[in-house]
């Protein structure tokens, strides 16, 4: 995968929009169209002490975790990326597609540096994310965090 250009068009995507909804949603789909064998990606958005449904591309989706419950509650309650390669045998897995078998979750943060929301993708194949993936993914949530909740338009 070659994460450089993916995150030039991140980037270019983002620029000058002036609605984060927007911004989710073009994210979300540029990195469905992007990346190979995914089933679903999109974002949870910190509210009210859980993680509401946000922008998303792929199957419906659990609409609340629980802070703390599951992969994306646990990276959240955490504030560190949980790579998972088998989602089955991780504690408290929530199976919202029981086709998914591995995971990426990847907190986004907002000026300040406090947890908003968090990047989710998930793959139909164990152990699809490498540290590779994790590391181009991570760059590309710098860019969503600067565009939706930092110095970027998507206020």
């Amino acid at each position: 995968m070659e994460y450089e250009l993916l995150i030039q068009q991140m980037r270019a995507l983002l620029a000058g929009v002036e609605d984060q909804v927007a911004c989710l949603a073009n994210a979300s789909a540029l990195l469905n169209a992007a990346l190979p064998n995914i089933n679903w990606v999109g974002f949870y958005l910190a509210k009210d002490g859980a993680l509401w449904l946000g922008p998303f591309q792929g199957a419906p989706a659990c609409v609340r975790i629980g802070a703390g419950q599951g992969v994306c509650g646990a990276a959240f309650a955490a504030d560190q990326t949980f790579r998972v390669g088998d989602v089955h045998s991780f504690p408290g897995h929530i199976a919202c597609d029981p086709a998914s078998r591995s995971e990426l979750v990847i907190p986004l943060h907002d000026a300040q540096g406090v947890p908003v929301a968090v990047l989710d993708i998930d793959s139909p194949v164990f152990c699809r994310f490498s540290e590779a993936d994790e590391a181009g993914l991570s760059a590309i949530a710098k860019e969503i965090e600067r565009a939706v909740w930092g110095n970027g338009a998507c206020m």
